[in-house]
């Protein structure tokens, strides 16, 4: 990761004039806002990679899409001449930066994103547990605890798992709607 440094009279002294990958803080959740103002508006370069992921929801489990990286996305400029217009676009918080320091994204890192997320800028992430998997009950009385998966039933919308409880094992049904496999965030 390279650093931009401006120098007496604000004229930046890095590696390149030219433009370069940043990180830009936005407002919470004004990610679609500002890429979409960046490109249109702006012309610039953008990524904003999203997640699509299944989410339990009061009226059951559901798709959600959603930043990658929360309050973040990437954009490609010139440093020197566009800092503060898009300082000040809607949506943006400011550029990331530590005192006068302003890290540049190596563009393989960009593309490496570009690459998982593909076209649409988007990666989804399935939380359906699969028999063997160790699953979190996230709702119910049995919320907590963690069991192995023994058997998915995707047209009943249920699941049997193998639950520790009281000190020994017993298998129980429950909806796929109480339980998430562990290692996926609610």
């Amino acid at each position: 990761m390279s650093e931009l440094t401006p120098n007496a009279n604000g004229a930046s002294s890095g590696p390149s004039p030219c433009e370069a990958w940043f990180c830009l803080r936005t407002h919470p959740k004004h990610e679609h806002l500002a890429a979409t103002h960046l490109r249109k508006y702006e012309s610039l370069e953008v990524l904003n990679p999203l997640v699509r992921v299944r989410r339990n929801m009061p009226q059951g489990m559901g798709w959600v899409v959603e930043s990658m990286f929360p309050n973040y996305l990437f954009a490609r400029f010139n440093w020197s001449t566009s800092l503060n217009r898009i300082h000040y676009s809607p949506g943006i918080s400011g550029v990331v930066h530590f005192g006068n320091k302003w890290p540049t994204i190596p563009v393989d890192v960009i593309e490496g994103l570009r690459a998982l997320c593909g076209e649409g800028e988007i990666i989804e992430i399935d939380s359906t547990p699969k028999p063997g998997d160790v699953a979190r009950v996230i709702s119910g009385t049995f919320m907590g605890l963690e069991a192995v998966v023994t058997r998915v039933m995707p047209g009943r919308d249920r699941v049997t798992l193998l639950i520790d409880f009281l000190g020994r094992q017993t298998a129980v049904e429950m909806s796929l709607s109480q339980v998430v496999r562990d290692g996926i965030p609610r």
